[in-house]
């Protein structure tokens, strides 16, 4: 059962991976436009700028699962590496919990927020804005699936070499 889970959570980080990339490139393209038609025509375009902050919440919200499943995003590397036996046991299992709070939080929330602003407008884009929002629960709900099979299927990132 373990690793049927895991099998299918690898398979949705690898579409997540993709789609997160995808938006990074798409923001990265309207910013650009948006640049040339501001300084170059002097004519802004209205809805680059809406589409880029759109996409980059999206990006931050999808990528964010890579970096749970792979035991990268909260930096407690000093405190990990220094426990041993059954204070890293229980060290692993509370870093776990309270991140499965939180994105329990950001979800919980983040579908009452894209519920509550469904009828508003995305100025530029002409979309609800429910869409922005919905990156929310949708980027936690995958995190907590990464957080669960990171605890089952323990696979660091060496953040030694990250910095430099």
């Amino acid at each position: 059962m373990i690793r049927i889970f895991l099998a299918i959570e690898g398979a949705l980080n690898r579409v997540i991976g993709h789609a997160a990339a995808a938006c990074l490139v798409v923001a990265a393209v309207s910013a650009f436009y948006q640049v040339v038609t501001r300084f170059v025509f002097e004519q802004p375009s209205t809805w680059s700028e809406a589409l880029t902050r759109t996409c980059l919440i999206w990006m931050v919200f999808l990528g964010i699962t890579i970096a749970f499943r792979h035991g990268a995003l909260v930096a407690v590397d000093l405190a990990y590496r220094a426990a041993s036996g059954p204070w890293r046991t229980a060290l692993r299992g509370f870093i776990t919990l309270n991140s499965i709070a939180l994105l329990g939080v950001i979800l919980w929330f983040g579908v009452q927020m894209a519920w509550r602003v469904r009828f508003q407008t995305l100025a530029g884009l002409e979309i609800s804005i429910a869409w922005a929002y919905a990156a929310l629960p949708v980027g936690a709900f995958f995190s907590l699936l990464a957080v669960i099979a990171h605890y089952l299927d323990r696979r660091d990132v060496d953040l030694e070499g990250a910095a430099g």
